[in-house]
């Protein structure tokens, strides 16, 4: 071929476009198996990703919740596994779900791999496209809680509930100096109280139809019932009641923890205010000078009958709380007779095993027509207050006083108590 011949084959355009055809032809082709393959892959990973959300949403409804962590495990694996199989062309699904608690919150996590098989694997040199992806769910529980009551039933607790009480109890006991307080006495003559028929102040307040506070314990504590079974219900808890009263010495059991609230309801019923023989005597063969208050027995027995608390989650033992109804005096043998502030180092004992206490300080009211509260009671009446505030938990105090009403009192400390659990654990 001459010079001439070389020259006019180079100029000549006529087969340019075939030639750029079949140089272009491989990357189209390429290209467009990959971007089929990589859409598809795509759309196969929406659809894990859905399976995933829905495996950790399945792993933290109110049933999962009320249950071990291992069962959230169990479920969103099966929720998962579930929803996978309805998924056409994913290769090699592969799934790793936890479930953690920390205090009220359980958090389920959810990480998968797999592969998306591609129709073009010999022209893009890759059999699979890799995919994989994460979800994670939390919430948060209502605790399970064990509540144990200790209610004080001493002598003090009988005093008229309500100003004009107080006032109708002082007119109607002149023989007495004016007595506010609805003692029972098994022996009302020894004591010569005036009274009619001879009965004794307790049976002296019930013909003049007036309520004393240890009556309006009782309906509360039964009323308490009622709101603890509305509020279990509500925020699909557990919650178990033990009831204990306190007075001479130790404590003594109206029910133990039960989680039968009706039970506890009913044997509520039966709270009444410590008998005695007659002043200074407990029996009619011990005389104990009236030490009927004591707070650092009745702590040590309460604090001997709480188990240790968990975190209230499903799985773990309840949280516990320690209710505590009280005017705040503690009258006991310590030497000798001791009217005092009781020692809340009890309460700091029990604080420290992670139990809460809620305190309902019934007012120790000034009596400034009785001569032994003048004596005994009056130097430290105004520091009772602070004194049952620093037992309580924060946030777990109430004082109610006279013409109150104990049972809103009670019920409001028990909502504190709840909500607080699931605020702060």
């Amino acid at each position: 071929m001459t010079i001439a011949a070389l020259r006019r084959f180079a100029s000549d355009r006529k087969g340019n476009v075939a030639i750029l055809f079949a140089l272009t032809l491989v990357p189209i082709v390429f290209l467009t198996g990959m971007g089929i393959d990589y859409t598809v892959a795509n759309q196969r990973k929406a659809m894990l990703d859905a399976a995933a959300d829905s495996a950790a949403l399945a792993g933290v409804t109110p049933t999962m919740m009320s249950q071990p962590s291992t069962a959230s495990v169990t479920a969103a694996t099966n929720m998962f596994n579930a929803q996978v199989s309805s998924i056409t062309g994913v290769a090699s699904p592969n799934v790793t779900i936890t479930a953690n608690d920390n205090g009220l919150k359980r958090t389920v996590n959810v990480s998968y791999t797999a592969s998306s098989p591609n129709t073009f694997a010999g022209v893009l040199g890759q059999n699979a496209w890799a995919i994989g992806g994460t979800s994670q769910s939390t919430a948060s529980v209502a605790p399970n809680i064990d509540f144990y009551l200790l209610l004080d039933n001493s002598p003090s607790m009988a005093i008229a509930a309500t100003t004009a009480g107080i006032n109708t109890m002082v007119a109607n006991t002149s023989k007495q100096g004016g007595c506010a307080f609805a003692c029972h006495e098994a022996n009302p003559a020894a004591d010569n109280l005036g009274n009619p028929n001879g009965v004794d102040n307790y049976a002296l307040a019930k013909s003049l139809n007036v309520v004393t506070r240890i009556q309006n314990l009782n309906s509360a504590t039964q009323s308490l019932m009622d709101t603890a079974t509305t509020t279990e219900q509500n925020y699909k808890s557990k919650y178990r009641m033990a009831i204990y009263t306190f007075n001479t010495g130790g404590i003594n059991a109206i029910t133990a923890i039960t989680s039968s609230l009706s039970t506890a309801k009913s044997l509520a019923a039966g709270i009444d205010v410590l008998q005695v023989y007659k002043n200074n005597w407990l029996t009619s063969q011990a005389s104990n000078s009236d030490e009927d208050t004591d707070f650092e027995a009745a702590m040590t027995g309460i604090n001997g009958v709480m188990t240790n608390p968990g975190t209230g989650m499903a799985g773990s033992a309840a949280q516990e709380v320690l209710f505590i109804v009280s005017d705040g005096v503690d009258d006991s043998n310590n030497g000798g007779r001791h009217q005092a502030l009781f020692d809340t180092t009890y309460c700091t004992t029990v604080k420290n095993r992670g139990i809460r206490i809620a305190v309902l300080y019934t007012t120790y009211l000034p009596l400034p027509t009785n001569s032994w509260y003048n004596t005994y009671i009056s130097p430290f009446q105004p520091q009772i207050y602070g004194n049952m505030q620093s037992c309580a938990s924060p946030g777990l105090f109430f004082q109610v006083s006279t013409d109150q009403d104990i049972s809103a009192a009670m019920n409001a400390l028990f909502l504190s108590a709840v909500a607080t659990a699931r605020l702060t654990q």
